[in-house]
């Protein structure tokens, strides 16, 4: 039997996913990494949980309920592209958003619970990033400068609301990889 691993994550709206994903297929070529994510599977993490039993999800669900639906819905927005692992060969290539204070406080509100529940989470700082790509795959060394912001034909910054958090679970062996779980609607505001 696959064991699946979990995450919580900010979902994308579709709109969100087909915009970055049109603009990565225009500028592929300018970055030859050997694994692009699906879109479908675009979002941003705020907790990796790993392999959960049963109990213990249905645990963080019903105690995740009551702490999501009090946050309200929030905009964020696309800020520029980046990678982690080493200069030359990056493991990670990634988009980022503009610095949120609702989103912070957020994920250190899940991180939190998720502590208390038992899990055991990483505990390097959060960096807010969507994962476009996976381990560079050429001979030349990747070049940092020609990363670039993440704009609009017209040069506008890219918006978007945050509706839903989503707890995923891994099904590696599936295209796309993410399945969710279990689904927490936001607030809308005013409510």
């Amino acid at each position: 039997m696959t064991k699946h691993h979990y995450f919580i994550a900010v979902k994308l709206p579709q709109e969100t996913k087909q915009f970055l994903d049109s603009w990565i297929e225009e500028r592929k070529g300018d970055y030859p990494f050997a694994r692009w994510v699906h879109p479908s599977d675009y979002h941003i993490t705020l907790a990796f949980l790993g392999f959960a039993e049963k109990s213990k999800l249905e645990l963080l669900m019903e105690k995740l309920e009551p702490l999501i639906e009090k946050e309200s819905t929030f905009t964020l927005t696309l800020n520029s592209l980046g990678t982690f692992g080493p200069h030359k060969a990056p493991r990670i290539f990634w988009a980022d958003v503009e610095a949120s204070e609702q989103l912070n406080e957020l994920q250190s509100s899940i991180d939190r619970l998720c502590k208390e529940i038992g899990f055991e989470l990483d505990t390097k700082p959060f960096r807010p990033h969507i994962t476009l790509a996976r381990k560079w795959n050429s001979g030349d060394s990747f070049d940092a400068a020609s990363l670039s912001q993440i704009r609009e034909e017209d040069g506008k910054t890219f918006s978007f609301n945050v509706t839903e958090i989503v707890l995923y679970e891994t099904h590696l062996e599936c295209t796309p990889k993410y399945h969710e779980y279990h689904v927490f609607p936001l607030a809308s505001p005013g409510a």
